[in-house]
């Protein structure tokens, strides 16, 4: 019988107890029977102001040990369809950001050589260049689903081309992203101009601002994402202060008038039968949170990706 990976009941320990791996699911780095890794990247010298989120992989770990295993909405026990492991982190180099994105994509090769789907934990937003780069050498150029309240297609920040600010721009000249089946949203706050949403469209981004999706709703802005995703392999990114700093202000850019998580899982939700084959969480910075409040929506974001992944594997097997 194959191997099957799911956490430690707290019905079995208390949820106090042992060593805090994601969801207290094993941590393990045989990659026979897996399905999915929980995967941290505590990387944050990529930021252009407040540092700390190379803590956020620990933190959220952390805050998800009372995750359980079923999902109410979605009608599924996680873990009875999936073989879930937490693959522990990365290595990163602080302070250098182009060896550290050498060193995540090569240890991201490993689980995509076997088909297995990354759910990573930043870290701060400019890893997921690296991540785009491991995905593309698999699967060519994908489509992209970006939660955020900054677009982070801007050129440079202060000549330089590499930072949490910039990720999309280079990852669309690199050719990793597939930009006909590409969204943003969420984008809200102050910006330098009206050419910081021109340069994402430009660019060939579907944009929705945060004024967009409250003029139009959330169940069209969930239309509108699965419409421009389309068939095909797909990587959702979750910038954690697309929601309210109300709901998460440990992070290191939080911008008024977010989302609030019941709305995040609502849009989340929505991805039931996009091919997502990554997702990232990042920008939980835990030296601004309160009382964890931002990595435990981190955290749920996760398990809503899971449950997502669960469903589509559910109904492929059916099918």
């Amino acid at each position: 019988m194959p191997k099957r990976y799911a956490p430690v009941s707290g019905l079995e320990s208390p949820r106090f107890a042992g060593i805090r791996t994601f969801a207290r699911l094993p941590y393990v780095r045989d990659l026979d029977g897996v399905d999915v890794a929980i995967v941290g990247v505590p990387f944050d010298t990529g930021v252009t102001y407040r540092v700390g989120a190379r803590f956020g992989p620990a933190a959220v770990r952390e805050m998800s040990a009372m995750l359980r295993t079923y999902h109410p909405s979605l009608d599924v026990d996680v873990y009875e369809v999936l073989s879930v492991i937490d693959y522990g982190d990365l290595p990163v180099v602080p302070g250098y950001i182009e060896d550290s994105y050498e060193r995540i994509e090569s240890g991201l090769r490993p689980l995509f050589d076997r088909d297995i789907v990354p759910l990573v934990i930043g870290g701060d937003h400019s890893i997921t260049l690296a991540e785009l780069r491991a995905v593309a050498r698999r699967y060519g150029p994908v489509g992209f689903v970006q939660f955020d309240s900054h677009t982070d297609t801007w050129d440079e920040y202060w000549g330089k081309k590499y930072t949490h600010g910039t990720p999309f721009r280079r990852a669309v000249e690199e050719g990793l992203i597939d930009t006909r089946r590409a969204i943003q949203v969420g984008m809200r706050g102050s910006l330098y101009g009206p050419e910081d949403l021109d340069q994402s469209r430009a660019l060939g981004f579907e944009v929705w601002t945060t004024d967009d999706m409250r003029r139009t709703g959330l169940g069209a802005v969930s239309e509108a994402i699965r419409r421009r995703l389309g068939r095909g392999p797909v990587f959702v990114s979750f910038d954690i202060d697309f929601l309210d700093p109300a709901y998460a202000p440990g992070t290191g850019t939080p911008e008024v008038g977010g989302f609030t998580t019941r709305e995040a899982q609502e849009l989340l939700r929505g991805l039931v039968g996009v091919d997502v084959v990554a997702a990232d969480v990042v920008e939980v910075l835990p030296a601004h949170d309160v009382s964890g409040i931002t990595a435990l929506a981190a955290g749920n974001v996760l398990f809503e990706l899971l449950a997502v992944l669960a469903v589509n594997r559910r109904t492929s097997t059916v099918t």
